[in-house]
């Protein structure tokens, strides 16, 4: 089972590409693609896949790894493919959460082994149908992923967040929300975020869903309320530590499937990625994807 490489060159810590593609070559590919605009990797994905590959090693960010993901991931493939990562973006969120080393030497040793886990995907039904492993989010975050242009991120690294936050603090509001979990439990709410998490971190190690768990078919929801602006500013800190699940700010929810409508629309993003508007259906695929994580 030897990979199909889908290579971002000018992923954020990428500092000599033709280092990393030699130290690619280590895994003995049966192809090395290189992407050169926004829908390459998806699009390599879905070539590779109708040729009948099974393992994909996704060498660049989070937004690759969606894209890689997004190739792959029609519903008779889920369960069939296995995917490998070199974690070479700006947040490297998803590979955090999997456990997974800095350097790509190491990351190649692991892709070697081809030591599978199981992990979930999230589908995502909105104006279009998308899917991811790691968060989604709505309303303000959305706003801001609208700031975080490819220049700010290679200016400000694993800063971006905050900054384009900043930029973007000018337009927050909240939104009328209606959520409804596993079609049975429903909440009508002043919201200003709507987070899905079925990883933890986001934004280069944000633990935004702290106790998430990536293999256990469920997607933990944290709902950031309408507060106070001296709230709100105390719950920013409260999420750097990972500690505001207990806050009077969060409304914290596990389900497996959850609907979402607001007035406005939300703006969803899934791994980064903006994607659509509310309303919109998330719901999980539990242990559909085999993810390379261990050499042992």
């Amino acid at each position: 089972m030897n990979p199909f490489v889908i290579f971002n060159p000018v992923a954020g810590s990428v500092k000599n590409a033709g280092a990393v593609l030699s130290q690619l070559q280590r895994l003995d590919p049966i192809a090395v693609r290189l992407t050169r605009r926004r829908g390459d990797a998806e699009k390599f994905a879905r070539e590779a896949i109708r040729k009948k590959s099974n393992y994909f090693v996704s060498a660049g960010g989070d937004g690759t790894l969606n894209e890689v993901i997004n190739g792959i991931a029609a519903p008779r493939h889920v369960g069939s493919v296995s995917v490998g990562i070199v974690p070479l973006g700006t947040g490297n969120d998803l590979a955090r959460a999997l456990g997974l080393p800095a350097k790509v030497d190491e990351n190649i040793e692991i892709l070697l082994s081809k030591k599978t886990t199981p992990v979930d995907l999230v589908r995502v039904r909105s104006g279009r149908t998308r899917y991811f492993v790691n968060v989604s989010a709505g309303g303000f975050s959305g706003i801001v992923d609208e700031k975080l242009t490819p220049e700010i991120k290679r200016t400000w690294g694993p800063l971006a967040y905050v900054r384009s936050a900043a930029a973007a603090l000018s337009r927050l509001h909240a939104y009328r929300t209606q959520l409804v979990f596993d079609d049975e439990e429903e909440l009508s709410i002043e919201l200003y975020n709507v987070v899905i998490g079925n990883g933890r971190f986001v934004a280069g190690g944000l633990p935004i869903a702290p106790d998430a768990d990536l293999c256990d078919g469920l997607l933990d929801v944290v709902l950031i309320v309408k507060r106070p602006a001296p709230e709100m500013a105390l719950l920013a800190a409260e999420m750097l530590l990972g500690k505001h699940l207990s806050s009077n700010a969060i409304i914290f929810r596990r389900a497996k499937k959850i609907a979402v409508r607001s007035r406005p629309g939300m703006c969803f993003n899934v791994d980064g990625e903006l994607v659509g508007n509310a309303p919109a259906v998330f719901q999980v695929i539990p242990r559909a994807l085999n993810f390379v994580v261990s050499k042992r």
